[in-house]
C-alpha cells in the first residue's frame, strides 16, 4: 500500500481521485490535527479517522453521502415528535459536552476504543473556538440527551458525529439542525459515509465528481449569526 505521507502542519493534500479503493476511500496518512491541517483537509473533502497508536488517516469516500435540502426526509412519527416539543434543542450551547458523549457512545467504539480520540477531540475544541466547529443539543430537562457536531466549511456543513441517550434523539438533533442550515443558506450536510441511520432521514450517494462540484461552488462563507440560540423549548 503505497499511500502520500503528509508532513505536520501540511496544507496540500493529495488529488482525491488518488484515494485507494481497498480500503476504499484512504488519501494518506501522517501529519497532525493542527487547525492549518484539519482546515486545509475539509476544504478538499476529506477528513481524519484513525485509531492510535495508528497515524493519522485521511479519508476522502467515493460515492459520498450526503442530505440536499430536496431529499431530507422527516417522517410523520418524528414530525410529531417534534411538534409535542418533548426536547428542548439548542445550537452551540455545549460544544464540549457532545464531542465527548459522542467520543463515550459506544456505537461508535472500535476494538475496545474509539476513533474520538483525545487528540481529535481538543482539535474539534481548538476549531469550535475559533468558530469553524459547530454542534446541535436536545435536552429533557437539563439533561443532555442528543446531539451532533461538524464543521461550516462555506455553504457545506460536514457532519462529524453523533450520540443518543433517548429514543429519538439523535434523529430530532439531525433534522433539527438540517433545517436550521437550510434557512440559512446551506446547501449540503455531508454525512461522510452511508449508514441505515442517516438513510431513514433522506442521505443519498453521489459520485466524488458531483461532492467535490459542490465544494467548489459553494466555498463562499455563509453568514449564520448567531450560532449560539435555541432552535425549540421544551414544552
Amino acid at each position: 500500500m503505497d499511500l502520500p505521507c503528509l508532513p505536520p502542519g501540511g496544507t496540500d493534500f493529495p488529488a482525491p481521485d488518488q484515494a485507494l479503493t481497498d480500503p476504499p476511500g484512504l488519501l494518506a496518512l501522517g501529519g497532525d490535527l493542527s487547525p492549518a491541517q484539519l482546515l486545509a483537509a475539509y476544504r478538499v473533502g476529506a477528513f481524519p479517522w484513525y485509531s492510535e497508536p495508528n497515524p493519522v488517516l485521511w479519508w476522502h469516500p467515493d460515492p459520498r453521502a450526503v442530505i440536499l435540502p430536496e431529499t431530507l426526509h422527516t417522517s410523520r412519527s418524528l414530525a410529531k415528535l417534534l411538534r409535542q416539543r418533548r426536547f428542548r434543542i439548542t445550537v452551540d450551547h455545549a460544544f464540549d459536552a457532545v464531542i465527548a458523549a459522542c467520543a463515550s457512545d459506544a456505537s461508535i467504539h472500535r476494538e475496545g476504543g474509539t476513533w474520538l480520540t483525545p487528540a481529535m477531540q481538543t482539535a474539534y475544541r481548538r476549531l469550535h473556538r475559533q468558530g469553524t466547529a459547530h454542534s446541535v443539543e436536545v435536552w429533557q430537562g437539563d439533561q443532555l440527551v442528543g446531539g451532533m457536531y461538524g464543521l461550516a466549511m462555506g455553504r457545506v456543513f460536514h457532519g462529524e458525529s453523533m450520540f443518543s441517550l433517548a429514543p429519538n434523539a439523535s434523529r430530532v438533533a439531525l433534522v433539527s439542525f438540517v433545517n436550521f442550515l437550510f434557512d440559512k443558506g446551506f446547501i449540503l450536510l455531508d454525512c461522510q459515509v452511508i449508514n441505515p441511520h442517516t438513510v431513514t432521514l433522506g442521505a443519498i450517494e453521489i459520485p466524488r465528481e458531483a461532492f467535490l462540484a459542490y465544494l467548489k461552488s459553494n466555498a463562499l462563507p455563509v453568514p449564520v449569526e448567531p450560532w449560539q440560540q435555541v432552535l425549540c423549548e421544551q414544552a
